[in-house]
């Protein structure tokens, strides 16, 4: 009886110490998370508001909003592959470290644009992932297998935490200081985030002496492997629907609802607060049955939360709205926790970059699109993309795309 009460005691204590479930992190892997932490608490200063703040205060229209994430679409996909070949020659804390500070003069070069053409070398940098395929290649090298899925949601929640209080913020400042303000905390939190980074553990592929041909393999040929071809698809199609209608979800709430600043920014608040705790649940579902299973909830969650925003204008409802919206958040972790365990150590990054890099490539042109529907009308992207994701949601049930 005394044991049991200790043991029982010993679970509320991790816990009450939020112990649950980043308790599956080891040392490397929680400064991951509060690196992560860090620098998203900055990126979500700003990124929520970038595109009403392009159109509202520097004239952009919304073809030309769709333009500038169209380059960093562009930009993500060239780098995303050149960072898988550097993270399987080279010392892959390094390359993490490089990607943070690539990022750290974007918000600089938006604070001083006057209009949107100036806009884009930062979007440039901002586009620049270096630390795509290297994080997941490390992640799961470092991770416990049986809870990688887990592991991906519980880092990537770290995004979502960051996330939370945010925009809000960003929107609080941006509305009573200005949005140079929140620019220049971005900058230091950025520098923060690679800072952080420099306690983990070093980390190198296998050495390529000891493992098959398989590793010499190019862009291409790993290409042809049918099982990355068609999850590469796969993920891609995902990603253009994202990228289709998300930019333009702050516009909508201001265009059709008539929001501020910072209604606008709690909304945001809200559903990547949600991302962490569907996240999370969502981890364990794929740990615990299929992670198919989990994509596959992800994406009915995106399906049902726009139906919502189409049809309810109300703010109480949109708080529950854009919670369910924070559902679809988790995509690019579960794309890792699918895909990564696949590849051999080896040429692990490379492998995953492969995805990856078809995704971002699939995405740029998405923004664009969902540019010109919304010129046409402001629920256009919205309507396509709700039976998009429900479409997509029947395929990951049929566990077709989960090697």
């Amino acid at each position: 009886m005394t044991r049991g009460l200790k043991l029982t005691l010993t679970k509320q204590r991790k816990i009450l110490s939020f112990g649950f479930p980043f308790e599956v992190l080891n040392r490397d892997l929680k400064l991951i998370f509060v690196s992560n932490l860090v620098g998203s608490f900055g990126d979500g200063l700003y990124a929520y508001l970038l595109p009403y703040y392009m159109s509202d205060t520097l004239g952009a229209s919304s073809v030309e909003v769709g333009i500038l994430y169209a380059v960093v679409g562009l930009v993500a996909a060239l780098t995303l592959l050149v960072a898988g070949m550097l993270a399987d020659r080279y010392d892959r804390k390094k390359i993490m470290i490089a990607g943070w500070m690539a990022w750290v003069p974007a918000p600089l070069i938006f604070s001083l644009a006057g209009n949107w053409i100036q806009m884009l070398p930062g979007m440039v940098l901002w586009g620049f992932w270096l630390g795509g395929p290297t994080g997941t290649a490390y992640i799961v090298t470092s991770a416990d297998k049986n809870k990688l899925t887990l592991t991906f949601t519980a880092i990537s929640a770290a995004w979502s935490f960051g996330y939370i209080f945010s925009p809000a913020l960003g929107g609080y400042l941006a509305g009573i200081v200005s949005m140079r303000v929140v620019f220049y905390s971005a900058f230091i939190l950025y520098a923060l985030a690679g800072f952080t980074l420099s306690f983990i553990s070093t980390q190198h592929a296998t050495s390529r002496t000891q493992h098959s041909p398989e590793e010499h393999y190019s862009f291409f040929k790993l290409l042809r492997t049918r099982k990355l071809l068609t999850l590469s698809i796969f993920f891609g199609s995902i990603m253009f629907i994202a990228m289709m209608f998300r930019p333009f979800v702050p516009n909508f709430l201001a265009d059709v609802y008539h929001y501020g600043d910072f209604e606008i920014g709690v909304l945001g608040s809200i559903s990547f607060f949600s991302s962490a705790v569907l996240g999370i649940l969502l981890g364990k579902l794929g740990d615990r049955w299929r992670k198919s299973y989990a994509l596959a909830v992800s994406m009915v969650l995106c399906s049902f939360s726009l139906t919502l925003l189409m049809l309810f204008g109300n703010f109480y409802i949109l708080t529950f709205t854009f919670f369910l919206v924070g559902g679809s958040y988790i995509t690019w972790s579960l794309l890792s926790a699918i895909v990564g365990p696949l590849a051999p150590e080896a040429i692990r990054a490379r492998w995953v970059s492969i995805p990856q890099t078809v995704s971002m490539f699939s995405s740029v042109a998405a923004p664009y699109v969902g540019g010109v529907l919304y010129e046409v009308s402001p629920s256009y992207p919205f309507v396509v993309a709700i039976g998009a994701t429900f479409f997509v949601a029947l395929l990951a049930f049929t566990r077709l795309f989960e090697g």
